[in-house]
């Protein structure tokens, strides 16, 4: 099934490239999306299974490919509604669903990959698509996001690389050269101490720049701010969960290992260093997209500060990257009707939304409430879950810390989404408002309501598949 999956969806994302009859997109689209159905039930119906011995439908590949699916589909259906109110020429239009597709295969391929090289060859992929829909305006501001783009995640890419040479040589004593994660952690024992310590260094900083963590996480705010709001939110949700497999699949052999306790240093160091870098910028920041964006390092520096407590926390982290993937993406196609009535994505210049567009008013509100885990938001779950494993393993200063630095975001974020919600704005002449069907809204309730009821009430196959995605993992 997976060759027939990259085969067809990559030839679909070749043929809406070249493509420029409007229908034929929609055809296109369409076939890409039932094949996404059917790639994610194969996994779910061959549970355990290997293709081409490099791709496991394995429990974590499991949770984020229906993850993906699901939030694929508003995906394609709000660029769409994007590309109708900002027309773009034929030749944009096509490079950018050719780039939608491709972003989507690359991240699914990632997902199921066991091993690290190919892990590596499809996230380099994801850069390559990324870019070209960051680029979509070609305006100055648009080539300097993408500029960036691609040279801060060329550079990472480079550190997961040599991360990779340097564990076959770690490899090297045990007398294989499989570095798929399966034979990594037979081999566990046997893995040279100092060449492996090298290679988590590399390959978890290079991992950082998709994952959104410290210290490569400049390169996605910037992409999220100039890529279409609903490029952006592929970017800020499925694409971030590709950077947390790449380093949890990697940080669980390394768990087996006597660098158990050194790596958790390693990321707890890099994930408190993105919650504090987050509430630096969430206090001060003032473009919209770029809020969304900061909120995502903050949340990706909880997941894996639950990691690198363990426990409980290992539970947590996953449950917090997919609700966190529901409701983001929520929050970004919301961001598209914002920015059809105000044409600005700056927080002066915005205000009164309920007045504007009740529905997608109410969709920022209960965006807020979830994604500063809130109750009843099903992210107060995971956190709480988090914050559980940290009190567990007697991290009580750095607790306290982070619930200090978390309240200062959640005062910098509602003091935002009050101002944009309920203030008028000034200077604002709202005779040529447009009026917007609470239909295009119907999605993120949709997203923000499976996000409450995964974190509330989840159903005992989920649970199950998260824990089975942690078992392997030291108690």
């Amino acid at each position: 099934m997976i060759g027939i999956y990259l085969i067809v969806a990559f030839s679909i994302s070749l043929a809406l490239f070249l493509n420029r009859n409007k229908i034929v997109t929609f055809a296109l689209l369409g076939s890409f999306l039932i094949l996404q159905g059917t790639l994610t039930l194969h996994a779910y119906f061959n549970f355990h299974s290997t293709e081409w011995s490099y791709f496991t439908y394995d429990s974590l590949a499991i949770l984020l490919l229906g993850t993906l699916f699901i939030i694929s589909i508003p995906a394609v259906i709000h660029s769409h509604i994007y590309l109708n109110d900002q027309p773009a020429p034929l030749e944009s239009r096509a490079i950018y669903y050719g780039a939608i597709v491709l972003l989507l295969t690359a991240i699914s391929a990632g997902y199921l990959s066991n091993h690290i090289a190919v892990t590596w060859i499809f996230t380099e992929i994801t850069t390559l698509s990324a870019s070209a829909l960051i680029y979509h305006h070609r305006n100055k501001l648009a080539l300097e996001g993408t500029w960036k783009y691609v040279f801060i995640c060329a550079i990472s890419i480079t550190f997961v690389f040599i991360g990779i040479l340097f564990l076959s040589l770690s490899l090297e004593h045990a007398g294989s050269d499989d570095l798929s994660f399966k034979s990594l952690i037979a081999n566990k024992a046997r893995l040279n101490p100092f060449w492996l310590r090298l290679s988590f260094l590399f390959i978890f900083t290079g991992f950082t720049a998709k994952l959104g963590l410290v210290p490569m996480f400049t390169a996605g705010i910037d992409a999220k701010d100039k890529a279409p709001a609903p490029a952006g939110a592929l970017l800020s949700s499925v694409l971030m969960n590709l950077g947390f497999v790449g380093i949890f699949r990697f940080y669980i052999v390394v768990a087996n290992t006597p660098l158990h306790h050194w790596a958790n240093l390693v990321i707890g160091i890099a994930a408190f260093l993105s919650v504090f870098v987050a509430t630096v910028y969430m206090i001060k920041v003032k473009n919209i997209k770029r809020m969304f964006a900061y909120s995502g390092i903050e949340h990706m520096g909880l997941v894996m500060l639950g990691v690198a407590a363990g426990g409980v926390g290992y539970y947590a982290a996953i449950l917090h990257i997919i609700l966190h993937a529901l409701v983001k993406s929520g929050m970004f196609f919301q961001f598209t009707q914002l920015y059809r009535v105000f044409q600005n994505k700056s927080i002066y210049h915005v205000g009164n939304y309920f007045k504007y567009n009740p529905a997608g008013a109410m969709v920022l509100l209960l965006g807020f409430i979830s994604v500063t885990a809130m109750p009843p938001s099903g992210m107060f779950v995971s956190e709480f879950l988090i914050f559980r494993s940290l009190f567990e393993a007697h991290q009580f200063v750095l607790l306290v810390i982070i619930l200090l630095l978390l309240t200062m975001i959640i005062w910098a974020f509602g003091k935002n989404i009050l101002k944009i919600l309920f203030v008028p704005p000034v200077g604002f002449d709202d005779s040529h408002v447009p009026v917007i069907s609470p239909w295009e809204s119907s999605s993120q309730f949709f997203l923000f309501a499976l996000a409450v009821y995964l974190g509330l009430n989840p159903p005992a196959e989920f649970v199950q598949l998260i824990k089975e995605s942690v078992m392997l993992l030291p108690i």
